[in-house]
């Protein structure tokens, strides 16, 4: 369901949306608030992506903590991601933002067949 290289654009997009919702919590706040959001955003992210999954995956383990439709599986991938993205954009990083929401564009768009199968399920 995806060549190696989009698997691996997939992985650093995950990580840098964690790094992007991470950026934004620190920049709308300050103070102690700063450290609670800097780390809650990304953490709360990775938790929902670890937990809502739809049963036998192929691009996961297979396994799902909390089982979900695809269709529900792919809107909270792309609220994650774009979310991440735009966290880069309002922190600041206007570039940085575009060019991740933009590889996220392109990974979806080699990712055809894993689209179509979400929406199936």
């Amino acid at each position: 369901m995806g060549n190696g290289w989009n698997l691996t654009l997939r992985f650093l997009l995950e990580l840098a949306a964690l790094l992007g919702l991470g950026m934004a919590g620190w920049t709308f706040s300050s103070g102690w608030e700063r450290w609670v959001l800097g780390l809650a955003l990304p953490l709360i992210a990775a938790v929902l992506w670890g937990s809502f999954a739809v049963l036998d995956d192929p691009s996961r383990s297979g396994r799902a903590p909390v089982p979900v439709p695809g269709a529900v599986r792919l809107a909270l991938e792309l609220v994650i991601l774009f979310g991440g993205a735009a966290g880069f954009y309002a922190a600041g990083y206007a570039t940085t933002g575009v060019v991740v929401a933009l590889l996220i564009a392109i990974s979806y768009a080699f990712s055809l067949d894993r689209l179509g199968w979400l929406l199936r399920q």
